[in-house]
């Protein structure tokens, strides 16, 4: 069930990649809800997801942590 949820909040991130601010809300959610090792996969995720999308850039401050 966990590896479901982890696709889901890949699926919702992508749908909402267009607004900065609600694709951070998302990210902060999911990284509430995902387990650790599931964090680390969705970390990379974003930073490729962000290198073709540079507006969602400031979302990777919350990954340092």
């Amino acid at each position: 069930m966990a590896r479901a949820m982890f696709d889901y909040t890949k699926t919702v991130l992508k749908k909402v990649s267009f607004d900065v601010n609600l694709f951070t809300k998302e990210v902060i959610k999911a990284l509430n809800r995902l387990l650790p090792h599931e964090i680390e996969e969705l970390k990379l995720w974003i930073q490729s997801l962000a290198l073709n999308k540079p507006e969602l850039e400031p979302c990777l401050i919350y990954l340092k942590s």
